[in-house]
């Protein structure tokens, strides 16, 4: 009985969150598109009046001299520039902080997030912790917690896959409790975007997958959701026919342009769809696998997807056919069910074909209980998935991910 009322509770502030997602003024970046377009950038920052800035990317990207395009077409504009690359793969509230302390001391005036999620959300946290100096990273945590708006945010993103140059999300780690949260809020959305396939080219192949399976997850769980709009169905479904049309053609080839531009537009669309709609128990299980083991966000997802899937097709399997259709694995006339064990086992297969494995070696059974703790507390009442599990399902579920 009380499980029953949780459950309505739950239903009920969904229809709540998606009229807000409706009526609220969300922000859609500029778009700078197409092989070189990083170097249009610096122009563009120009143009706002803004001639100091703080770029955030990792040590790796600038390893890779990455960077090396973007920073000629700033020094040629006059915009001085001050490289913070502490960011880690899963960023902490640590390098949050010792990224706002470096924009003081420069005294900067906008962020450029350069990398792949990690760097884009540790320039929005950044940001946030600068225009909003009273509260604490955790202290954001949740929706719209963001009092006043960050300083101006531009993203170039050199992975397709996590859609943050997108959304509303900043995803940090508490290394203290090695438990990684959201801050959500329609204040962290970039000013610019810009999606330049070049920069993606020399990817290794297990980043091309995993960060492209994190697309089609924020794209499927967007949909599958019962959050959906026109707008975020229309982005959803086209994001998903991107992937299916181009994500083992980027792994196999990471030199095709073309391939590299269709992705980046896929991992776009999946975000603006998936900030809107909200995403679902992939995210919230695969949290947790960043936040206790540091497992890469985009290879979770990828592992956890099929299993959550099969979960909830039943529930979702009008949306799966859709899905289906869309991603060109079935044709109009057959049953919705057929066409969702399509999907799912289209998703399988894919993996398969490239080398994702089936379990996170680094689970460990003893922690279960206590993942399945943090996922509920993530999860509920925030995500509108099509079906609600309680704490037992969600420890099953998580078992089977045992090496």
């Amino acid at each position: 009985m009380i499980w029953t009322m949780q459950k309505a509770s739950y239903r009920a502030f969904h229809k709540a969150l998606k009229l807000t997602a409706v009526v609220l003024p969300f922000p859609v970046p500029a778009l700078l598109t197409g092989p070189g377009s990083v170097k249009t950038l610096a122009a563009n920052i120009k143009a706002r009046g803004i001639d100091n800035v703080l770029v955030v990317t990792d040590k790796v990207l600038m390893g890779l001299n990455l960077l090396d395009s973007m920073l000629k077409s700033l020094a040629e504009n006059n915009i001085k520039y001050t490289i913070f690359d502490a960011v880690q793969p899963n960023p902490t509230i640590e390098n949050v902080e010792a990224g706002r302390k470096v924009y003081k001391q420069k005294k900067c005036q906008a962020l450029i997030g350069f990398g792949g999620g990690s760097p884009i959300d540790c320039a929005k946290a950044i940001g946030a912790r600068i225009r909003n100096p009273y509260l604490s990273v955790r202290m954001m945590k949740g929706l719209f917690r963001v009092i006043i708006p960050i300083p101006p945010l531009f993203c170039v993103p050199t992975t397709a896959g996590t859609g943050s140059e997108a959304t509303i999300t900043a995803v940090i780690t508490d290394a203290q409790s090695h438990e990684k949260f959201a801050i959500n809020d329609i204040k962290l959305i970039p000013k610019i975007a810009v999606l330049d396939p070049e920069l993606m080219v020399g990817l290794p192949k297990h980043i091309t997958s995993t960060t492209g399976m994190d697309a089609l997850t924020h794209a499927v769980e967007a949909f599958i959701g019962i959050n959906g709009t026109k707008f975020t169905d229309e982005n959803a479904l086209a994001a998903t026919k991107l992937i299916f049309e181009n994500l083992e053609k980027a792994y196999k080839d990471g030199s095709d342009l073309g391939v590299r531009t269709n992705m980046a537009v896929a991992s776009y669309y999946a975000g603006a769809a998936f900030t809107r709609a909200a995403v679902g128990y992939v995210h919230a299980i695969a949290h947790n696998m960043g936040g206790l083991y540091g497992v890469p966000h985009g290879l979770a997802n990828a592992i956890i997807l099929p299993y959550v899937l099969e979960f909830c097709r039943k529930e979702a399997q009008g949306k799966l056919a859709k899905l289906a259709i869309a991603g060109g694995i079935g044709k109009p006339g057959e049953s919705e069910e057929a066409l969702s064990i399509k999907f799912i086992d289209k998703v399988k297969a894919m993996n398969k074909a490239m080398d994702i494995p089936t379990t996170i070696k680094e689970l460990k059974r003893s922690d279960i209980p206590l993942i399945a703790k943090r996922v509920m507390k993530e999860s509920h009442p925030l995500y509108p998935v099509p079906r609600i599990m309680d704490r037992q399902e969600c420890e099953e579920l998580v078992k089977k991910l045992l090496p």
